[in-house]
């Protein structure tokens, strides 16, 4: 890898792990310290390597820098010296032992991840959080991701480091009588870090990749550790496994995102499939389906290329057992799909009304395909209205195709 891609690669990959290690040792008062830390040595790391060349061993040279700068930035504070180094010697020998071990990066990932899932936060301060320390995602990525903006985001990370702060919270792994607790937090910002990524509320682009790769990173820590290798941990990374096996078949070169029955089944990822089936079946060994474990297998049957009746019928039961345990407008609106799949067109008609969601884009896209073939009319209103409401470009080339379609039939 030549260098010009070699350090963005290593940003991505080793920023957040010496910052989740010096926040694990300074605390969550000095997390702005930590970041300074992590983020002044990959610049210096540019500056260096762009005179002197690479180094032998890259990453090893992080650490080095990244140790070398928090000792000097103990050094530096009397009032650090005085919280944190008071056990220090007389002779000011502040060196700084800081553990940047594999084993201790992923420990110190893991507290990190349950101190950012903290129940005082609410859920985008979480995902931000995440976003920020764990991923090492930047601040215009993250309003990107947001659909915000710079300076809307500091402040909610602003506020989200001074509540934790105020709190006490302690980066420390929970005791074992409260991971249970705490994992579900956990788990949820995972899952909204993943959807973020599958289908993207940022304007630019439908599918993000990066998001959905990191949110199975993190979920894979968790599954590496025996106290949090649990089965709802394993039907999450099933789920994901899932749906990132179809990524390349969902959008195509322009961006656009192409529906499920217009897919390429040969993209399809046979690994990934496999993999997802690997881990849903470790998460049956629980005594109880939980959120996950269900969505993990509706996405399971939509890994199964041919469109048999048995799919669509098992597909449709599921959705049914998920709107009783963990009901939302995303699941209602591919029941609705389902239905159509099972029962027909004009049966998902009268249930898809029902819901009402006349803000949501793809409730009108849905609608526009049902009443295709139905009621023509009302099948162009829905689009015409879906077209007004998407935020994306490849929705709207996508919607925009569908309307033009109808139309030159209609003209036919």
């Amino acid at each position: 890898m030549q260098q010009d891609q070699l350090l963005p690669h290593l940003f991505r990959s080793e920023y957040q792990k010496i910052i989740a290690v010096l926040c694990h040792y300074f605390g969550f008062e000095h997390i702005e310290a930590a970041e300074d830390i992590a983020s002044d040595t990959f610049l210096t790391a540019a500056e260096t390597w762009g005179i002197k060349g690479l180094p032998d061993n890259p990453k090893a040279w992080l650490y080095t820098v990244a140790r070398n700068k928090a000792t000097d930035y103990v050094r530096r504070g009397a009032r650090f010296k005085q919280k944190i180094v008071e056990g220090f010697d007389k002779e000011d020998n502040y060196e700084v032992e800081i553990d940047l071990s594999d084993q201790n990066i992923s420990d110190s990932q893991l507290q990190m991840m349950f101190a950012i899932c903290h129940p005082v936060l609410p859920a985008e301060a979480q995902i931000g959080l995440a976003l920020r320390i764990l991923c090492g995602f930047g601040i215009d990525e993250i309003a990107e991701a947001f659909l915000s903006n710079k300076e809307t985001i500091n402040k909610r990370l602003f506020r989200a480091k001074e509540k934790l702060r105020e709190q006490k919270v302690k980066i420390i792994f929970p005791e074992a009588s409260d991971i249970v607790n705490r994992l579900g937090i956990v788990l949820k910002t995972l899952y909204l870090l993943f959807n973020e990524g599958y289908y993207s509320s940022c304007q630019s682009t439908t599918l993000r990749k990066d998001l959905c790769l990191e949110a199975m990173r993190l979920n894979y820590l968790l599954i590496e550790n025996k106290q949090t290798n649990l089965p709802e941990v394993n039907a999450l990374l099933s789920l994901m496994c899932f749906h990132a096996s179809r990524f390349d078949a969902r959008i195509d070169e322009s961006g656009e995102m192409i529906r499920y029955d217009d897919q390429d089944r040969t993209l399809w990822n046979d690994e990934l499939i496999a993999k997802g089936r690997h881990y849903l079946n470790l998460a049956s060994k629980g005594n109880e389906a939980g959120k996950y474990h269900i969505e993990a297998a509706i996405a399971y049957w939509h890994t199964v290329k041919a469109d048999t009746a048995e799919k669509w019928e098992n597909i449709l039961m599921l959705y049914n057992r998920l709107l009783i345990a963990a009901y939302s407008p995303a699941a209602a609106l591919n029941r609705a799909y389902a239905l159509a799949k099972v029962k027909g067109k004009e049966k998902a008609i009268i249930e898809a009304e029902k819901l009402k969601l006349d803000t949501n884009h793809l409730y009108h896209v849905l609608l526009g395909y049902l009443y295709t073939g139905v009621d023509r009319e009302k099948a162009v209103s829905h689009l015409q209205t879906a077209l007004k409401l998407a935020k994306t470009p490849g929705d709207r080339s996508r919607i925009r195709k569908d309307l033009d379609s109808l139309l030159s039939n209609e003209c036919k």
